[in-house]
């Protein structure tokens, strides 16, 4: 053991000094602590190896607390805030949530920090297991996390939505599919076609080509998915960028706040405008909700709002954000519905 190690198990603190303790209760208090807390011995092998009770054990371990011999710290990277992440994980029953600290420069019109796509390609590492079925939508900010992962188990990888220009494929979600395949070693599923057709009869006819049918047969078997989510308004979500003026001001006066993977959703996580999914490449909501877990990644104070939405939606399981965001959503109205209901807001 070093003399920090020793310091911080039996060094007098700032607070209360442990005067009441004599040499010997001081030394035997700090030894237990060093067979806990550095050597990782539970309570019962300590009893055993000093001929007391593990209860008795267990008294000294809170005393040494009490009178700061033992200070334990909780040290997370600089750019994590953890007491926002368990707040947000709570108020809608997430099941992971991470915040990451916004860039100082950050302006409102900058939404998605690149490091959002860097975090949440670390909590990928995490959650995929070797055979599952990653599926990939169509967003900036999972282009960015698939650019930044380093480690993935052996899986499959599917894209989930068409692309925002078929044209721009090979810089976009097609390019993010064969990245993690490469990275994981895994089969790759591209779709090579937009997102948004001129109408369902061509978006049918796309759907039953094969290489596209190909990986609709996997939507059902995806185990862990990212997706993006936009707001409505030009340049933060792609959908909304690929109307006409007409088509926007339609969708608007329905009460649209928030789009992911070319779903619609009113402030209150309900569904709206459902006729346009028929125009799309995309997977379905439906199909979202049953995949277990589904991170969203998506941050900045114009998104705030419907990263709120989409949470209330139930078809999120995690999300990856920043402060910026989180304070907003921290802050927002009543208590939704927790997202690990999967429970559609519109009913049955």
């Amino acid at each position: 053991m070093n003399s920090s190690e020793e310091s911080a198990v039996t060094g007098m603190s700032a607070g209360r000094p442990a005067l009441r303790m004599g040499p010997a209760e001081l030394v035997q208090a700090a030894a237990m602590a060093r067979r806990f807390y550095l050597e990782g011995k539970s309570k019962i092998q300590i009893a055993e190896e000093f001929g007391v009770s593990r209860f008795k054990v267990a008294r000294v371990l809170e005393t040494a607390l009490e009178r700061d011999l033992v200070r334990i710290e909780i040290r997370v990277p600089a750019e994590l805030d953890a007491e926002r992440s368990d707040r947000l994980r709570a108020r809608y029953g997430l099941r992971h949530a991470v915040v990451v600290e916004s860039p100082a420069q950050a302006v409102e019109e900058s939404p998605d920090p690149e490091n959002l796509g860097e975090v949440a390609a670390d909590l990928l590492g995490e959650l995929v297991t070797e055979g599952d079925v990653l599926g990939l939508a169509w967003g900036r900010s999972t282009i960015h996390m698939a650019a930044a992962l380093d480690r993935l188990p052996p899986c499959t990888v599917v894209q989930l939505t068409g692309v925002y220009d078929a044209g721009t494929a090979e810089r976009g979600s097609v390019e993010a599919v064969r990245r993690a395949a490469q990275v994981s070693g895994g089969e790759a599923h591209p779709i090579y076609a937009p997102m948004l057709l001129p109408d369902p009869a061509t978006a049918a006819a796309l759907r039953n080509q094969t290489g596209i049918a190909r990986a609709f047969e996997y939507f059902d078997k995806v185990t862990v998915a990212a997706v993006s989510i936009g707001s409505w308004e030009p340049g933060i979500s792609t959908v909304h960028d690929m109307l006409t003026d007409e088509e926007r001001a339609h969708y608007a006066s329905l009460g649209v706040a928030a789009e992911m993977s070319a779903h619609l959703f009113d402030s209150d996580g309900r569904r709206v405008g459902r006729d346009l999914g028929e125009r799309c490449i995309t997977v379905e909501a439906d199909r979202l909700r049953r995949i277990p877990e589904v991170v969203a990644i998506a941050g900045g104070q114009r998104k705030a709002g419907a990263i709120d939405a989409v949470l209330r939606s139930g078809l999120v399981t995690s999300l990856v954000t920043d402060t910026a965001a989180a304070d907003y959503l921290l802050a927002a109205g009543t208590a939704p519905r927790p997202a690990l209901d999967r429970a559609d807001p519109d009913g049955p």
